[in-house]
């Protein structure tokens, strides 16, 4: 249990944003609602904000963030020089944001921001992680809740610590920041790391909703990189995984030498070079290219780590002084609407 004097909650939100101009201005209506509800009531300090962290867009994303800034809405806008990827621009944010406590969603609003202000409260209560957990998945498409169910089985399969239906929703305390900042790899994978902390933690469930508009910035390659990244980041199983195929060919191998030579000195169905020449040589290729591909995978990611390029390079921040909306009761209306759900 935190003290009372810190009842009133600096609070921050990150949001990272790519090519997200249909559903920014939404977003941060609904968002602010949120945040102003939670002030009146004494939850949050009025000093709380909104991070929006423009991941290199190639539309007006940052344009609209100028545009909220400026107009007078509670929100820091963050550029980044280009596009970095989700993950480090979500670091970004993080480390950019002064609240006691942060919170990260995306800007598609399926995160639902009703869940906040519960959050909030694990917060209060001493807990210095929590993380958003959905109920279900059935806003997105079967092959997405299927690959993605099999995914984080596949990686707790790996002895990775990772907690299944967590994206990046969470709460993270300004000494969970501390510590995520002595973690120095340039590969990210958020959902790994932060169970690593090992600091208190608590879980809140929410309902996925439907993206609000636009289309998911997720493609499939993507997904698949995040994935390979997720496995080469916290598992050495499939390092392993070589080493036990290598025997069980090396066994594979042998047996079926000595069916082959069994057929050729006992029998005279043999084909000449078939047995000796062909299916090994087809057998083993593609064994070794395996192998090669899985450890190539480590290789570069050693390589791109002793690099230490920076995670992310910030162009600008823009930042204004939040003023008293001059349509009150849209702002009230959007902040009933919000803790409504």
């Amino acid at each position: 249990m935190r003290s009372s004097d810190h009842a009133a909650v600096n609070l921050s939100i990150v949001i990272p944003c790519f090519n997200e101009e249909l559903v920014l201005p939404r977003t941060a209506e609904r968002i602010a609602g949120v945040l102003e509800d939670l002030c009146l009531r004494g939850r949050i300090r009025r000093s709380s904000r909104i991070f929006l962290v423009d991941d290199g867009s190639g539309d007006s994303t940052w344009r609209i963030i100028e545009q909220l800034t400026d107009d007078g809405w509670p929100i820091v806008g963050i550029k980044l020089s280009r596009n970095r990827g989700h993950q480090h621009a979500l670091l970004a944010g993080l480390h950019q944001a002064d609240g006691d406590a942060v919170i990260s969603m995306d800007a598609d609003l399926q995160h639902d921001p009703a869940a906040i202000e519960p959050m909030l409260d694990e917060y209060l209560n001493g807990h210095d992680v929590v993380l958003g957990i959905r109920k279900s998945r059935t806003a997105e498409s079967w092959f997405k809740r299927t690959s993605g169910t099999l995914y984080y089985r596949m990686l707790k399969g790996m002895g990775v610590d990772i907690v299944p239906e967590h994206a990046d929703y969470r709460l993270l305390s300004r000494r969970a920041i501390a510590a995520l900042r002595q973690f120095g790899e340039t590969e990210l994978f958020l959902r790994g790391i932060i169970p690593q902390l090992g600091f208190p933690t608590a879980k809140i469930h929410y309902q996925q909703a439907e993206r609000a508009a636009g289309e998911s910035k997720y493609s499939l390659a993507k997904m698949l990189g995040l994935a390979i990244q997720g496995v080469t980041s916290f598992s050495a199983a499939p390092l392993r995984f070589i080493t036990l195929l290598g025997v069980l060919v090396s066994i594979a191998s042998l047996g079926f030498s000595a069916y082959a030579l069994w057929i050729r000195l006992l029998t005279d169905t043999a084909l000449p070079g078939w047995a000796s020449t062909v299916v090994p040589m087809y057998f083993l290729g593609g064994i070794q290219l395996l192998c090669l591909g899985i450890i190539g995978e480590y290789l570069s990611k050693i390589y791109i780590e002793t690099k230490r390029r920076p995670a992310y390079i910030i162009e600008k921040v823009h930042a204004g002084e939040p003023r008293p909306s001059r349509t009150p009761s849209r702002r009230h209306r959007a902040a009933r609407e919000a803790v409504a759900g």
